[in-house]
């Protein structure tokens, strides 16, 4: 499978820090896929993708984006790739047609492909009607599909997005997820990071990155059914009690609360409901949910960093 990204050994210290920001990172992504990196705040996220965008210099290692090595060919390297920063990179003061056709003439862009190309694009990004307003006056949402806009207004082969959703409204989000799909589906490679565990299950493969360092990767649904605990929601009240008979539940390996459940990783399922169906009640509690849930990606993550803390 011919591979748009490949980096080995990737690796960046910054100057003054003591310990490196990204350490012998991996990554293979093949042509046409969906690639989630996911990790929180810290991780080593942007680093990458500034280092693969050709924005900043690798410490050690190499990355290829379609067939180009971004430290030694790096302008060969750009005509390639589209690129979103996190921090909102455009000019407040032109239009949002005004940006498109800014973006255009520094990517060298013909004037009969423009002509074509940012019609398409105001189409596909749903601002059509919006092409005369400046884009300080657009929403948050509208900000980041202007700004995918623009980033594809060369038509790359690879499109390297830096946490495009952070700050966007949950309406803004699914509508930037449908649009990247949309890109997938013409061909584009796609990298996109993200710290939000959720956005991990569109992706056709996701890689796990803590503290600079590549956890694991693979399809999502792959790296749940590799984990070696199931899980249970509870919830019941009074909540200090229900915690209190959690953390004495056979087979527990670690518990967290969400909303207004406790969500229990477990060695077996049936021992701990059947334990739990008794000693809640038992101790004065009203049992209002008490089922097996299906694993996550945020289990996948919370159990890899927390494997990765304790490694010596």
């Amino acid at each position: 499978m011919e591979m748009a990204i490949q980096a080995q050994g990737l690796a960046k210290r910054y100057r003054g820090r003591g310990r490196l920001a990204l350490v012998d990172l991996q990554l293979a992504v093949p042509m046409g896929q969906l690639y989630g990196l996911v990790g929180p705040d810290g991780a080593g996220k942007t680093t990458a993708m500034r280092i693969l965008a050709t924005v900043l210099a690798p410490s050690g290692g190499t990355a290829i984006i379609a067939g180009c090595d971004v430290a030694r060919q790096s302008e060969q390297a750009r005509r390639h790739i589209g690129y979103m920063p996190q921090a909102f990179s455009l000019y407040p003061d032109l239009t949002v047609r005004e940006n498109l056709d800014f973006f255009a003439d520094i990517n060298a862009v013909p004037a009969a492909e423009r002509r074509k190309r940012i019609p398409h694009l105001l189409r596909f990004a749903r601002l059509e009607e919006f092409q005369s307003r400046r884009s300080e006056y657009l929403s948050g949402g509208m900000r980041k599909k202007l700004a995918l806009a623009c980033a594809l207004v060369h038509a790359p082969r690879v499109l390297l997005l830096d946490e495009p959703t952070t700050g966007v409204d949950p309406v803004s989000r699914r509508e930037l997820w449908r649009i990247l799909a949309e890109v997938v589906q013409e061909g584009v490679t796609v990298l996109v990071s993200t710290p939000y565990m959720d956005e991990a299950e569109r992706c056709h493969q996701v890689g796990m990155i803590y503290e600079g360092r590549l956890l694991t990767s693979g399809p999502p649904a792959d790296l749940e059914r590799g984990l070696p605990f199931a899980v249970l929601e509870v919830n019941a009240r009074p909540r200090g009690v229900a915690r209190q008979v959690v953390q004495e539940t056979p087979g527990l390996l670690r518990w967290r609360p969400v909303g207004d459940q406790l969500r229990l990783a477990v060695a077996d399922v049936a021992r701990a409901r059947a334990h739990l169906e008794v000693a809640l009640p038992a101790a004065g509690a009203a049992v209002q949910t008490l089922r097996p849930a299906r694993l996550t990606m945020e289990d996948a993550f919370i159990h890899l960093a927390e494997t990765q803390r304790g490694a010596p």
